[in-house]
């Protein structure tokens, strides 16, 4: 497998470490982006090293850094859980056992000022990459190292040549394109990894495509 230069030397970042702070800090922007309006209480249950290690390694105000917008090197990571209070966001760092996992994951529950709940569950691999394993209870296997717009849908055999059409018209450049069933036979789940995306994927996809049910962008994700 080859890997580059930036994944050996990692990110420019308030450390002390790639997995425990940059890729925690990530994993943080990415249940930001997924909440549903302004957030008002997160748990986060931490699985293997990050259950072991959290405090130790600052895991604890990365994830909190994220979940307040801030990016890897920004200095006020370690006043984080500070300004989470000021803020008034509850937080709740659960040890757990999330199963076959990588030894850095945590999933994040984010309850928002109505009480409605979003969640995802992240791995840190290392140098400051993630993998998001799950979103809102589906499977999307994503790094975030792209703009992600997972796309729910009515399973139809041309919709994905509808979707790539619409991508091509708009002079978007498609990194990567899966296809997940869901739990539900009649619906699929499409996730695209994308560049240069002129409009949200809202405006791209859901508007134009009557079998689509719902878009949810991931993007300004800090990239590494």
């Amino acid at each position: 497998m080859s890997m580059g230069l930036f994944r050996i030397v990692g990110p420019v970042m308030v450390g002390p470490s790639s997995s425990h702070t940059a890729g925690a800090v990530r994993i943080g922007l990415v249940a930001r982006a997924v909440a549903k309006g302004e957030v008002s209480k997160v748990k986060f249950y931490l699985h293997g090293s990050f259950r072991n290690t959290y405090k130790g390694h600052g895991t604890d105000r990365a994830l909190t850094a994220g979940i307040l917008g801030f990016r890897t090197n920004d200095e006020r990571i370690i006043d984080a859980l500070d300004i989470a209070k000021k803020e008034c966001i509850e937080l709740e760092f659960i040890k757990a056992d999330l199963g076959s996992v990588h030894p850095n994951t945590v999933k994040v529950e984010v309850f928002n000022k109505q009480n409605e709940k979003s969640s995802i569950i992240g791995s840190s691999i290392g140098g400051g990459g993630i993998k998001i394993i799950e979103i809102n209870g589906i499977r999307v296997n994503t790094s975030c190292d792209y703009d992600t717009v997972i796309i729910k849908h009515e399973k139809e055999t041309l919709i994905i040549c509808k979707i790539l059409n619409l991508i091509e018209n708009s002079n978007t450049d498609l990194i990567s394109l899966r296809v997940n069933q869901c739990a539900n036979e009649s619906r699929q789940i499409t996730i695209l990894e994308i560049n240069n995306i002129e409009d949200s994927g809202k405006s791209l996809f859901f508007t134009k495509l009557a079998t689509i049910s719902g878009v949810l962008d991931i993007t300004n994700i800090e990239k590494i």
